[in-house]
């Protein structure tokens, strides 16, 4: 496995963002678990709301606001996966 590894959320061809692969296991999945609390939290404060009215623009960005961390939070947990695996 590389040592470092790029987000794949990122949408470039030269990557900015990357994973520490040599990261503790404990700090890469308090780094994933924050991403993925932050977007359920987010989300169930929403699922709760009564009388939401948006159109399809503001629905598209905040799906894009939602699923960044979504994703880098599965990068995170992918990076765990194949340390444990190794």
């Amino acid at each position: 496995m590389n040592r470092y590894i790029p987000l794949t959320g990122h949408d470039s061809t030269t990557p900015s963002l990357l994973i520490d692969t040599q990261t503790p296991l404990h700090i890469l999945h308090d780094a994933a678990a924050y991403r993925i609390r932050a977007v359920t939290q987010v989300m169930e404060n929403l699922a709760f709301r009564e009388g939401l009215d948006t159109d399809n623009v503001v629905l598209q960005d905040f799906a894009l606001l939602c699923a960044i961390p979504l994703r880098d939070g599965c990068d995170l947990l992918d990076v765990i996966s194949q340390r444990l695996q190794a």
